[in-house]
């Protein structure tokens, strides 16, 4: 069962940091590109970051830009993409999803390259 599972959310505050880690169940996410997307409160889901199968290419939103970094490990089983949030602001309280497609370039087009979509997790930044 192919699935992505995020942990790592909390409660913090203005200036913390959290890292976000999400584990993809299977081999196949290998070869697939990783993103994580975020939702507020009546607001539309929204690309923050996304990187490639190899991680040599990485995009960022400028709301995150400078201040938030993805990376990913590729083991044999099980991939882990990290999103590491530094200097955090009220407005990145929202929740966090992990998303995989199979190219990189249609991720960061739009949700439409996405496949697969995490549950998500919940950051709370407190002023």
């Amino acid at each position: 069962q192919v699935q992505l599972v995020e942990s790592g959310g909390g409660f913090v505050q203005t200036g913390d940091s959290l890292r976000l880690s999400c584990v993809a169940s299977t081999r196949t996410f290998g070869s697939w590109a990783m993103a994580w997307f975020r939702q507020a409160p009546e607001k539309e889901r929204e690309l923050i970051t996304a990187i490639n199968w190899s991680g040599t290419v990485t995009y960022y939103a400028d709301s995150v830009k400078g201040r938030f970094t993805i990376s990913r490990d590729n083991a044999d089983n099980t991939v882990t993409t990290y999103l590491q949030m530094n200097s955090l602001k009220p407005e990145d309280t929202a929740v966090y999803y992990c998303a995989s497609g199979p190219q990189y370039s249609p991720i960061v087009a739009g949700t439409r390259g996405v496949n697969y979509w995490g549950k998500g997790t919940l950051v709370t930044v407190s002023s």
